[in-house]
């Protein structure tokens, strides 16, 4: 995994979302340069479909209520078909190498949220994985943000 470094973290709230209103909807699109390292994380009620490239390597996030409690859903576009299952596979290997350090950059980007909220941080995080192929379409539990606080 890759180390989080706060200060190449720019994060943008949008569509009439604040530090810490509404919780539902609310929905986090991260991308980031593969030049410079720099993070970007937009908040806001939809995702921010204008900030994702042809790459397709962006982590799409949303808090959901399941009843009395809140789950946050994280959406992987490991592919479509345009991709050899060799390449899919790495694409999924590099999407689980790097996860923590998206989930870190969401967590940390949206602190005011959980620090309002601090029952968020015990909320399970479902990890999708879409692709074709059946071997990578999944979906995982990945615990809780406090498993990736730093």
């Amino acid at each position: 995994m890759s180390t989080f470094y706060p200060e190449k973290l720019s994060v943008e709230y949008v569509d009439g979302v604040s530090y810490t209103e509404p919780l539902i909807p609310r929905r986090y699109t991260l991308t980031h340069s593969d030049i410079t390292g720099q993070l970007f994380l937009n908040i806001g009620m939809k995702y921010a479909w204008e900030k994702i490239n042809s790459m397709r390597d962006e982590v799409l996030g949303e808090w959901k209520s399941h009843g009395s409690f809140l789950c946050f859903y994280v959406y992987l576009h490991v592919d479509q078909g345009q991709f050899t299952p060799s390449v899919s596979a790495k694409r999924n290997e590099i999407f689980r190498r790097e996860l923590p350090l998206a989930l870190t950059a969401i967590r940390y980007g949206d602190r005011f949220l959980f620090n309002t909220y601090p029952h968020l941080d015990q909320a399970p995080i479902i990890i999708n994985f879409l692709s074709v192929y059946p071997q990578l379409a999944r979906q995982e539990n990945w615990g809780t943000f406090q498993s990736f606080t730093t």
